[in-house]
């Protein structure tokens, strides 16, 4: 029961229900369901909560599936476009301009790609892409939803994963991302720094190298510089976040540190170190406003990569990943950890770009066999 209950739900348009007490946020249609409170009361109907996660462990690794969502860096103009053919994407958008005060869609279709591109902008229409393409998917693909027994996503898209597992309503999600992408604008616009993605090597020394950046730093009169590792992606690669005259002194030096690749990412700061410590603040009081439940699936932290074991631990570890590097890897070793010969998930990126399964196929190529792409521009397959 809980299954046909699911699928009818997710083609009901789970995206354009969203609903929050607040005035200002937009309220769900008359007769609307909320997809989240839909599955609970099915599940406690039909077995109970530990009899519905007993069910789904029972379930055969192949016929299950994992969804990753993407974070900031992936957007490009267009993306979108590809998804206004599907049931209620233009509701889910229409949505969006009630709680961000702009036209989301006009400005991923169309951009320009510098406005796109800024923090404010790109992590909510990251965010809402993400979860515009879930409606692609559950379209073409329904079974895909129904199995689904994990859920990760890349620093904003972590959002888009509670969202989507029913841990937080949309409204109230992209109203957090917004709060959260305004402040870090801010931060970023207070100190000249940004982040250095760098394809390294057995023998390099990651720590040591931005120690020796911070102290290049001092030498130019910058008082407390930061220079450190922000994202963990995959073996010996690694995103370094700080000071501008950090990462330019990496850059310079790579092979000194044993670096095979570096590249400054287009992105205007230091996330995921001290600097975005103005953001903690603003986002930690929007996330108290936010009605938190326990995720239907599980989905797990950037902080740690371990899953969300009750929903107070999820505010707390949302605020706290805008300071801390986004542990990826940890993150696809939690998820995919299984005994040797046991199938593997199928696993869909949804959202714009298909880095995270790059990303994935470093980690463990045996899972990448079984991987795929919900895109968002136009012909961009699924």
């Amino acid at each position: 029961m809980s299954l046909r209950v699911a699928r009818g739900a997710w083609a009901w348009g789970w995206g354009a229900r969203c609903r929050r007490a607040a005035a200002n946020f937009p309220l769900p249609p008359p007769g609307a369901v909320n997809v989240a409170e839909l599955l609970r009361d099915a599940m406690a109907a039909e077995e109970g909560p530990r009899e519905a996660e007993a069910r789904r462990r029972r379930r055969p690794p192949g016929q299950c599936s994992v969804l990753l969502f993407p974070g900031q860096g992936s957007q490009v103009v267009g993306m979108g476009r590809g998804l206004l053919g599907y049931p209620r994407v233009r509701e889910l958008y229409a949505a969006a301009r009630s709680v961000l005060g702009y036209d989301l869609l006009e400005l991923s279709l169309h951009g320009p790609q510098e406005d796109l591109d800024r923090t404010v902008h790109c992590q909510p229409a990251v965010f809402v892409a993400s979860l515009a393409a879930v409606e692609k998917l559950h379209h073409l693909q329904p079974s895909v939803i129904e199995n689904c027994v994990a859920a990760a996503g890349f620093s904003v898209g972590e959002f888009a994963a509670l969202v989507f597992a029913g841990a937080m309503e949309f409204s109230e999600g992209l109203h957090a991302v917004k709060i959260r992408a305004e402040a870090m604008q801010e931060a970023s616009e207070a100190v000249p720094s940004g982040m250095l993605s760098v394809l390294g090597q057995p023998q390099s020394k990651f720590a040591s190298a931005c120690l020796e950046a911070r102290e290049h730093c001092r030498t130019l009169g910058i008082e407390n510089p930061v220079c450190e590792v922000a994202s963990y992606l995959f073996p010996d690669c690694r995103v370094i976040s700080g000071h501008l005259q950090a990462l330019h002194f990496l850059q310079r030096n790579s092979s000194k540190f044993h670096f095979r690749r570096t590249k400054m990412l287009p992105v205007s700061g230091g996330f995921h170190t001290r600097l975005m410590e103005p953001a903690v603040e603003p986002l930690a009081r929007a996330l108290e406003s936010v009605s938190v439940k326990k995720p239907l699936v599980s989905v797990h932290s950037n902080v740690d990569g371990n899953r969300y074991t009750h929903p107070k631990h999820i505010p707390k570890l949302l605020v706290r990943q805008v300071v801390s590097p986004v542990k990826w890897e940890q993150t696809m070793h939690a998820v995919y950890e299984r005994k040797r010969g046991t199938e593997f998930p199928r696993t869909f990126e949804v959202g714009p770009g298909q880095q995270l399964g790059s990303v994935l196929k470093s980690c463990n190529l045996q899972a990448w066999k079984a991987y795929g792409h919900v895109g968002v521009l136009e012909d961009d397959g699924a």
